[in-house]
């Protein structure tokens, strides 16, 4: 090559590029490996990072099933704890719901994600998976290049550790890189449909070095806004708050964020809160987003790639893994058997599952937050008033709980 060492191009190449090493990336880098297909897993974080960084923990019982046909599961049977029961505190007392016992009998797994992500980083390598930490995907080119010819290939663009630019070929390239990542960006203008929902409503979500104060996921409702405990492990503790949208997570001192989650869950009425030191704070705002379709040539999209869910019923990691299930038999089906049946229906069958995963998401979000509407009078009542009658309902309605149950394990 003419061009200086700093300037020159590596060029490197793999049938299947996985951009990030998330859940729905590593699930689908195993499967692919396991299946003989040469592929490549391209992730901007440190190994550290993407072992540490604290995710949602409830994993649904098709994700255990899907772990478990592909001898993924062995960490959250021995260390994860099935877990089958939600507490909801209003002003009314309190609603407990055994929704393990309903619907249709199923529980939840807890396992939070960064032990789970740890499991399947150590599998991949294990099977001698190829991984790049510290490289950063900047855009997908030639994604609608016909990947039967030999003509030009999709490619990747890359920023390696030491800052040289890489160029890695490809016949498909698997977006699994969040909302932000190179996949989403390289889509052209009015390739896709971007559908986004901001929910209005913001969380300061919380990491306490505490034992879990409940033994149930709760719900409070209050006027003041919604608190929440998810039990993370038996020495850590989930919590958030419904926080003002603009304040910074550090603008309260730990005394009050505590006061404030004893008032909303309503500690005198049902017994104090375990306090401890705060681990991390973050905030957050409630919004989804969906895009479709969820291929572009030979560009398909997975995880929070492909949707981003609000977090009000820990659906996002559990579409993460049944889209890398799918996505993985249809690449595999075309790269050994010519066989694209299952690349033409991926973005349909995911589709499927996120709509109705964003459905109830937006039924928990209303259902925990009575957002005022502003644009009428008395706005504020109407939709509390809705909320107590959701409630109710749900208290009361076997026919409800079971419809509940069926919802909020499923995806």
């Amino acid at each position: 090559m003419t061009e200086s060492q700093n300037s020159r191009t590596l060029r490197k190449s793999a049938d299947v590029v996985v951009l990030g090493a998330g859940p729905a990336g590593l699930v689908l880098g195993i499967l692919l490996h396991s299946a003989g297909i040469d592929c490549v897993i391209l992730e901007r974080a440190s190994r550290n990072h993407v072992q540490t960084r604290a995710r949602a923990g409830f994993l649904a019982p098709n994700t255990v099933r899907i772990l478990d046909r592909h001898g993924l599961a062995d960490g959250l049977h021995r260390h994860g704890h099935l877990h089958g029961t939600c507490e909801f505190r209003t002003e009314d007392g309190r609603l407990r719901l055994d929704y393990g016992a309903l619907g249709q009998g199923q529980q939840h797994h807890v396992y939070p994600q960064q032990k789970l992500v740890t499991d399947l980083l150590t599998h991949y390598l294990g099977l001698g998976g190829r991984i790049h930490f510290h490289t950063e995907a900047l855009i997908v080119s030639d994604a609608d290049t016909d990947t039967g010819t030999d003509g030009a290939r999709p490619s990747v663009t890359t920023r390696e550790p030491d800052g040289r630019p890489t160029r890695w070929t490809a016949r498909y390239v698997a977006g699994c890189d969040g909302r932000y990542g190179a996949a989403r960006r390289s889509l052209p203008p009015g390739a896709v449909r971007r559908h986004h929902h901001d929910h209005g409503v913001t969380w300061l979500g919380l990491l306490a070095e505490t034992p879990p104060s409940l033994d149930a996921v709760g719900y409070a409702i209050h006027d003041r806004g919604f608190a929440g405990h998810m039990a993370r492990t038996p020495d850590v503790t989930r919590y958030y708050l419904q926080w003002q949208r603009g304040t910074r997570a550090d603008a309260w001192p730990e005394q009050q964020i505590w006061d404030e989650l004893d008032l909303r869950m309503r500690a005198a009425d049902h017994g104090p809160l375990r306090r401890g030191r705060l681990l991390e704070r973050g905030v957050f705002d409630l919004t989804c987003d969906v895009v479709e379709p969820l291929r572009h040539g030979s560009l398909f999209l997975a995880g929070d790639a492909a949707s981003l869910l609000a977090p009000a019923a820990a659906k996002g990691a559990n579409l993460a893994v049944l889209e890398a299930e799918m996505l993985a038999e249809a690449l595999t089906a075309a790269l050994t058997r010519n066989d694209t049946a299952g690349l033409d229906t991926y973005s349909d069958q995911c589709l499927a599952h996120i709509w109705r995963a964003q459905e109830f998401t937006g039924w928990m979000t209303r259902l925990l937050h009575a957002t005022p509407d502003r644009e009428h009078d008395g706005g504020s009542f109407f939709h509390a008033a809705l909320q107590r009658s959701r409630l109710a309902s749900l208290r009361t309605s076997r026919i409800h709980q079971d419809w509940f149950a069926e919802n909020y394990v499923g995806v």
